[in-house]
């Protein structure tokens, strides 16, 4: 054990053998972490690209229910009290008022058919809305 190799200054010594030996492990160490990373940065990418895909269905329902409540307001809260209409017209505004949301929405697309599931997503946040308003105005009083 002539060889002294690193740089360890208290006079560590290794023989070639055992050198080639912790290379080799170095190596095996190194392709095993790659192949961890590899494994978990897939995941992790597949994460983030899931949360992303949540975030910005959530940013295009809440520009759906804004721009809904924009018809709405515009053609059924604004019309005078004691107004001569029916529900049925009504509700035909308000379904219209949807459908107007959501051509806006897909602007940049051929918009023929409507999405069950962004009718649905706008329900779900037109009934969270309602509840919010009842708790604020339950918490008034």
């Amino acid at each position: 054990m002539t060889k002294e190799y690193g740089h360890i200054p208290d006079g560590f010594f290794l023989s070639d053998k055992e050198v080639e030996e912790l290379r080799n492990k170095k190596h095996e160490l190194t392709e095993y972490g790659k192949q961890r990373f590899k494994k978990h940065g897939d995941a992790m990418l597949r994460l983030a690209e899931i949360e992303k895909e949540e975030w910005e269905r959530k940013q295009r329902s809440d520009r759906v229910l804004e721009r809904y409540n924009n018809f709405y307001n515009t053609e059924c809260s604004g019309l005078a009290h004691g107004t001569p209409i029916t529900p049925e017209f009504q509700q035909a505004m308000t379904l219209e008022c949807m459908l107007d949301a959501l051509r806006y929405e897909n602007l940049n697309h051929e918009f023929d058919v409507v999405s069950t599931a962004d009718i649905n997503a706008l329900i779900e946040l037109l009934y969270q809305q309602g509840k919010d308003y009842l708790e604020r105005v339950n918490n008034n009083d």
